[in-house]
Formats: C-alpha cells, structure tokens, sequence
C-alpha cells in the first residue's frame, strides 16, 4: 500500500488508503492516550503513509498525539495534512465544561474562524508545535462554507505563496459541500480537494461537476467520509448510527439496508463495498478513513486490499436506483494478481 499517487503537480504523495485522525482527538468518545498511538502504529504497520488531522479535532488533541505517533519514524516515508480555518483560543473558563462540537475534550480553548493571511500563518505555525513535526506537507483550508470569500481573497493567497516558498509542499480545501470546493477548483490552482461524505456509495452530488472538474484541471480527490460518518460502516446498519455526525435519518439508514442486503448477495459486505467504490473514481488519490482503536484500522486496510464486489453487484445497484449510472465503479483485480 505504500506506493503513493501525487496530489496535483505537486510533489507530495499519498498513500491510497489513509488514516483520519479525528477520531484520536476523541471523536464522540474518549479514546486513551495508548490506544491513540496504537492506532497510529497499526495504520503504519498495515502500509498506510498519509495521515490526515485538523486543529478542529478535539482542541488540537489530534495533532499532538498524532506528532507523538509518528516522530520516531522516517519523516520522508510519509505524508501529512492539516487544515487552517479554525485558530484555537485559550478558554481557561470552559476547562470544567466538556466541548460542545462533537469530542470528548474539556472546552479550554475555543475555535476562532480566521481565514485571512495572517490568521493562516498563525493556524499553521501552531499546528506544527502540537504536531512537533519540521513540516506539514499538505495544508487545506478547513470548511470556508461560510467564509468564502475570505478564504479565497485571502486565505488561499497566503497559502499559494507558502507553497511557492517551498514551506508546504501542497495545498487545498476541505469541505462536506461539493458546491464550495468546486468553486476552489475553479477560481485557484490547489492541488487537492477533500471530500467529506459527498461521493460514497450512498449518495454522488459530488459528480455533478465537481469530480470531472478535478480530472479536467488535475486536481486530486481526497474522499473522506466514505462510511458517511458510520451509516455504512457496519455491515448491518440501524437506526441510531451516525450520517453527517448527527443520527441518521430513518430513509437512509432503510437505503443503506438495501444496499447491505445485496452486497451479502454477492459476498460482500456494505464497508467493503463502500471502500471500493470511493476508491474507483479516477480522480481520487486515496480514501480517507477514521479509527478509534487498532482492530478498525486492520479492518479498513484488509476490506481495501480485498477484491471488489463483481460487475453485476454494481449493475443491479444501478438498476435498483441505488447508484448513479454515471458513476465510475470498480473492477476486479483478480486478473492482475
């Protein structure tokens, strides 16, 4: 898994599966200090070389236990990306309240939007003391939904002068609106857009535009996501689980029922399914997924090293009206072994 695909034209590459870190920064529940590092180690001992994190996860939790995992292992044999967007601010007040965003951390700082020049340099500058890393290879504007024109006058400026000054080694956006990172796509010359849950195989807006867009101007699709924040990532799926970090609506958790009921037809299952499918867009450089522990990650790297579902199981989701026609499907690798 550790041969890597370049993000745009620049030099930075990723692996084809990475390591989403916001669950160590106690996405919905807490997650130990040790656990936390395993869960880096296992996504490096399983091949995976990028590894992707925010200062939005748990308070810059993410980042410094991500730095801790990764500091003793050659720097040049992997990639990673944080986001800019968000400055955290000291809150000593909260520190007795819990976060009220989504992570199980004591809110002792709180998220300042800051899409300017110097609110960019000041985001990275304090990423990488948590991280404890010399660089950040890739930098993305993190969720400029309601900053737009912020983050495109000024924040991805100064970070296409960054760039140009060698300190990161490639840019883009971050985003759940496919809308927002099309107009990035066409206003800018970023090397990578993140998808976050708008191409899975439960719902493709992100082709209207977006993704031919990116295979026209070069610009690599970084889908993250892809188990749209836990619906599809159990093989039988209920009403309670997670869709867009809120619980799934009853509609959707009956479609992904549907689609799991096939794919056991085929002798799949819906995560793996829903692993190779982001996967076979061409535009796509590497799916993006999350663990809380160890056991998720040899999961994830096992069910993307299998042999995707048959031609037919994608056929009959498109006949069924449960996937796009349009849309690129995977096949077999079988042959190539």
């Amino acid at each position: 898994m550790t041969a890597g695909t370049r993000l745009g034209h620049s030099a930075v590459q990723v692996s084809p599966l990475g390591l989403g870190c916001a669950p160590i920064g106690n996405l919905y529940t807490a997650v130990g200090e040790a656990e936390a590092l395993a869960t880096v180690a296992a996504a490096w001992d399983a091949g995976i070389r990028y590894f992707d994190t925010a200062p939005h996860y748990g308070l810059g939790l993410s980042e410094r236990r991500l730095g801790d995992a990764l500091r003793t292992l050659p720097r040049d044999e992997y990639t990673v990306s944080s986001k800019v967007g968000r400055l955290l601010v000291p809150d000593p007040s909260g520190a007795g309240r819990r976060d009220d965003e989504g992570f199980d951390v004591p809110a002792d700082h709180r998220r300042h939007w800051d899409f300017s020049a110097d609110g960019v340099r000041r985001s990275l500058e304090a990423s990488l003391g948590r991280l404890g890393l010399d660089r950040i290879d890739l930098v993305l504007l993190h969720d400029p939904e309601d900053h737009q024109t912020q983050a495109l006058e000024q924040g991805y400026p100064a970070l296409h002068q960054l760039r140009a000054e060698g300190v990161v080694g490639a840019v883009g956006v971050g985003s759940k609106q496919w809308q927002v990172l099309h107009r990035f796509v066409a206003e800018t010359e970023i090397d990578a857009v993140m998808v976050a849950g708008r191409y899975t195989l439960l719902e493709q807006p992100a082709l209207d535009g977006l993704l031919p867009d990116c295979q026209r101007r070069g610009v690599s699709v970084l889908a993250a996501g892809v188990f749209n924040s836990g619906l599809l990532a159990v093989e039988r799926p209920h009403a309670g689980l997670p869709y867009d970090y809120a619980d799934a609506p009853a509609e959707l958790v009956e479609r992904a029922r549907t689609i799991a009921t096939i794919c056991a037809g085929y002798g799949s299952t819906l995560p793996a399914a829903a692993l190779a499918f982001a996967a076979a867009h061409p535009a796509v450089a590497s799916v993006v997924v999350g663990a809380h522990h160890p056991e998720q990650v040899r999961r994830n790297a096992a069910l993307h090293a299998a042999d995707p579902p048959p031609g037919e199981f994608w056929s009959e989701l498109v006949a069924a009206g449960l996937l796009r026609a349009d849309a690129p499907v995977p096949t077999s690798r079988v042959g190539a072994r």
